[in-house]
């Protein structure tokens, strides 16, 4: 088993491209390399410098890889494809030049993430499913003529979140065009269980992110129906050793699967003081290395 370890900016508390409630991304990427890091994704677009050159020379100077990045639509929607693959290109065009591998897709979200507000119904209709998979085979055949991966990741508030959909997913997408990126504290806070996910699908999943889910929080959200941003706010994803998912089993299964692949760490914050992070980037770091994983 060959689990790479890397960061991102959400465990900095960077949810924008542009927010003065966020750390600078000159800050982040110092405090990445502090927290024992070598390697992070891309984070919002627009974040981090956006001239390739620039971008290439911050992480070369730190010794930072970039692993990949992620891009966020409304798959369902009608010339979807249309209307994403500006962004798309931007994107791959970083990924390429800095040798980044994967791009994680994120159809949209029914909620308003701050109010909790309805935005749409929490399943798609027939043919909103039906337009989704032919918007994510569109992007995973575009990326792979460019060298990269896409994958699909389930993520609360969006139409992609329960187990049952993450398993409609994979049986109606083509391996060869589209992955997994199985978020494991996504995946537990809709009471998902991505140890035995992981064993049902190793193949389809060369890329994971790693977080954790306080079952306290998360009690507290269901029951008073907060907002996904109300639940961050309260601390629902915990430090990778302190809440409901068991990465030891998690470790288990992938070296009894001789996976090879990232992990990237993310603790989200929003906002969050800019003192808070560093700690506990690195406490997650120093936790994975004790249990042997990455």
């Amino acid at each position: 088993m060959a689990l790479h370890v890397g960061t991102a900016p959400v465990s900095w508390g960077v949810w924008f491209p542009d927010d003065p409630r966020q750390p600078p991304w000159n800050r982040f990427l110092d405090e990445a390399v502090l927290a024992g890091y070598e390697a992070i994704e891309l984070g919002p677009h627009g974040y981090l410098p956006t001239d390739r050159a620039i971008l290439r020379a911050e992480l070369n100077k730190r010794g930072l890889q970039l692993t990949g990045a992620f891009l966020i639509g409304a798959f369902q929607e009608n010339e979807a494809w249309t209307m994403v693959k500006p962004h798309a290109s931007q994107i791959c065009d970083i990924l390429n030049d800095l040798g980044a591998r994967y791009l994680v897709l994120i159809n949209d979200f029914h909620t308003d993430i701050f109010s909790g507000e309805s935005i749409g119904r929490t399943a798609l209709a027939g043919d909103e499913w039906s337009r989704m998979i032919n918007t994510v085979h569109l992007i995973g055949d575009y990326t792979r003529s460019r060298g990269i991966r896409s994958m699909v990741h389930p993520h609360a508030e969006t139409w992609v979140e329960y187990e049952d959909q993450v398993e409609r997913l994979l049986a109606d997408t083509d391996s060869e065009m589209v992955s997994l990126c199985l978020d494991v504290g996504h995946y537990a806070y809709r009471k998902g269980d991505a140890v035995a996910l992981l064993q049902r699908h190793h193949e389809r999943i060369p890329y994971l992110h790693l977080k954790n889910v306080n079952a306290e929080v998360l009690n507290k959200v269901e029951e008073e129906r907060l907002s996904f941003a109300e639940g961050v706010q309260l601390g629902i994803f915990a430090d990778l050793d302190k809440g409901m998912v068991d990465f030891v089993a998690i470790r288990n299964v992938l070296d009894a699967a001789g996976f090879e692949g990232w992990g990237i760490v993310e603790q989200d914050m929003y906002p969050v003081e800019f003192d808070k992070p560093l700690p506990i980037a690195k406490h997650n770091r120093e936790y994975l290395q004790r249990i042997g994983l990455g």
